[in-house]
């Protein structure tokens, strides 16, 4: 579980970063949860962008996809959303304590 001061630190490492995911009118599927599994590992954290035609409340498409990929929401802000995950194999990022 993150605390505010590792949010904050977070949000400012994921300000410079572009979407890496768009989800769309489609919505959520096992598909998009297994890529964004797979780049969280290597990145550790990335942002995720709803499209407007996207139907699903983008709390519970932020849900679906931390509980999906072992990560945490780390922000949603307007369409936007931050996930983290610590990587298993090269962990890059240091949060404070």
């Amino acid at each position: 579980m993150l605390n505010n001061k590792q949010k904050r630190a977070l949000r400012r490492e994921a300000h410079s970063l572009k979407p890496l995911f768009q989800i769309g009118k489609e919505g959520m599927n096992e598909q998009i949860i297994t890529h964004v599994d797979e780049a969280i590992e290597k990145r550790e954290i990335l942002k995720v962008n709803l499209l407007q035609n996207c139907m699903e409340d983008k709390h519970e498409v932020a849900a679906e996809l931390a509980e999906g990929t072992g990560s945490e929401v780390v922000q949603v802000i307007g369409s936007t959303i931050v996930l983290y995950r610590r990587s298993k194999d090269n962990p890059g990022i240091e949060l404070p304590k």
